[in-house]
């Protein structure tokens, strides 16, 4: 008999995420998979509380928990799944009071777990490389789920007064993983000049002097950051959390990559263009980034193609 299955009728299922945003929405197809074959159980996620907006509302969630043990402990689980892999959150599932206590085989601090969930590839019989949807819904189907299909991941957004703007996400946190600005500059302007309404994203921190004749979206709560890449007619900017944003909630997105590997953090099953170069992503052209534009305008009838 699988861990899931011998789950009491309403039992508890903690889940260790911590951080970060791409993360965070790239674990939401594993809840739906968990909800789907065990929709009786209490599911619990442990966030930090800089990202626990991405979880609220979520439908396949009865519970959104401090990144501390005493409320983990408070909340009784007879599972706590560990999908950060750290040595904090493996004390934390090692102290967690579950009877199962399951984490990847390859993670550090094995000492927390009496359920090591093998890599996807075994589970799912495969040899490529797999996304990270994949890795984290490999789980649920090694702990009892029938193996199927991974959906979409899945979040809530509230309404948005900004219906069909083009959302630019032109900043990083690492310098590999970030095109020029000035580059992301040029693709608003012609996005602009083409007729499309520009919005641009960004925290707080980030220089937004190359952008400030284009409206702004500047240092907003999730919720509001996920309300305009939900009703977006197009996002375009680096390999982040909001990119896996627009993934998923199936805006067209052309996302740039440089250091982080696009077959594991791609944009999962939504329609987008994905862009790498060789000589990494400073090399990527903006006549590249445009072209791709105009492939995604034209597969979905939109007006923000650009002519190149």
């Amino acid at each position: 008999m699988s861990v899931l299955e011998t789950l009491p009728r309403g039992g508890r299922v903690a889940i260790i995420r911590l951080r970060s945003l791409g993360d965070c929405v790239l674990t939401t197809p594993a809840l739906a998979i968990l909800k789907q074959f065990r929709p009786d159980l209490q599911v619990a996620i442990m966030v930090e509380d800089r990202f626990r907006e991405i979880f609220e509302s979520h439908p396949d969630l009865d519970e959104i928990l401090p990144a501390r043990i005493r409320p983990l402990r408070r909340f009784r689980p007879q599972l706590c799944l560990n999908f950060h892999g750290g040595p904090r959150s493996a004390w934390m599932t090692a102290l967690s009071g579950a009877r199962a206590r399951a984490g990847f085989g390859h993670y550090r601090h094995q000492f927390a777990y009496n359920v090591r969930i093998p890599r996807a590839q075994q589970i799912l019989g495969i040899t490529r490389k797999v996304h990270t949807a994949e890795h984290l819904a490999s789980a649920m189907f090694y702990l009892g789920a029938p193996v199927g299909e991974v959906p979409r991941a899945k979040l809530v957004a509230p309404n948005s007064e900004h219906q069909g703007v083009v959302a630019i996400h032109p900043f990083a946190t690492q310098p590999g993983k970030a095109w020029p600005l000035e580059r992301f500059a040029e693709l608003a302007h012609r996005l602009e000049a083409s007729g499309a309404q520009v919005v641009i994203i960004g925290s707080a921190a980030d220089d937004f002097s190359l952008f400030h004749q284009f409206q702004a979206l500047r240092g907003a709560p999730l919720p509001a950051v996920a309300s305009l890449v939900a009703s977006a007619s197009l996002f375009a900017g680096n390999d982040s959390g909001p990119a896996h944003m627009a993934a998923a909630f199936g805006s067209p997105s052309v996302v740039l990559f440089g250091t982080s590997d696009p077959e594991i953090w791609g944009p999962w099953r939504a329609p987008a263009e994905v862009l790498t170069a060789p000589g990494g992503i400073h090399s990527i052209r903006t006549e590249q980034v445009l072209e791709a534009v105009s492939r995604l305008a034209l597969s979905a009838g939109r007006r923000w193609g650009v002519p190149v």
